[in-house]
């Protein structure tokens, strides 16, 4: 299943090569998506090219080919999914006695809403959703939860607008720790984490920001960070 912006930029790219023959540059992508960088065309293609849906060119200007295209832009319909095992390379010889396949398995958290990255939010505590992720993000000690991210103060960290992160259950952290922080009991923001005597530090990962400096009486520790989702 592709995202809207995914499906927009293949109906897009389809469009351009139907009328002129050639794809569109990734600066037209950019405009006709309304994208503020690049880099977002970037993503957005490898994931159409991970889902095979366009194929890149090597050695050739504009070069993406359409392979195939949804049902809702006029394409076949999907046939059902069938996984491919891709060999990877291993140790010749035979394998250890206490060799056990790893199993990947998945489990369910509560999406307790958005956190901003930013300016801070409201703070959280009802269950909008839930989420798949795998069982090794959660094999800490401590219950987890996840919430959806909103804004771009960590942005230097990895961790972009729209994000979902996956957060341990705590109420201490060490310095540099990325943790959700509850601001008065009214506001709740994920920053990094430092210790200055009797004050917090809450600093962002994005220069435009500055850092928050509280009494520790005023913020708590509501967990830390423990991985990412990210769709594109």
């Amino acid at each position: 299943m592709l995202t809207k912006k995914q499906l927009d930029l293949l109906e897009f790219i389809h469009k351009r090569v139907q009328a002129d023959g050639v794809p569109p540059s990734f600066d037209e992508m950019k405009a006709a998506l309304d994208l503020r960088s690049k880099s977002g065309i970037h993503r957005l293609i490898t994931a159409l090219e991970e889902r095979g849906f366009i194929r890149r060119l090597a050695h050739r200007a504009r070069a993406i080919e359409i392979v195939k295209l949804p049902e809702s832009l006029g394409g076949e319909p999907t046939a059902a999914f069938k996984p491919r095992v891709i060999e990877g390379d291993r140790p010749d010889g035979p394998r250890p006695a206490n060799f056990d396949p790893v199993t990947v398995d998945a489990m369910e958290l509560p999406v307790m809403g958005r956190i901003a990255a930013g300016v801070p939010i409201e703070a959280i505590s009802h269950v909008s959703h839930r989420v798949a992720v795998p069982g090794t993000m959660v094999s800490g000690k401590g219950e987890h939860y996840a919430l959806e991210v909103r804004g771009d103060s960590m942005i230097d960290a990895g961790i972009n607008d729209g994000d979902v992160v996956v957060i341990r259950e705590t109420s201490v952290a060490d310095n540099g720790d990325i943790v959700v922080a509850l601001v008065e009991d009214q506001e709740a923001t994920l920053k990094r984490f430092f210790r200055r005597g009797h004050a917090i530090a809450l600093e962002a990962a994005n220069p435009a920001y500055e850092t928050r400096v509280l009494p520790e009486d005023k913020v708590k520790v509501q967990g830390r960070l423990v991985g990412l989702i990210r769709s594109y």
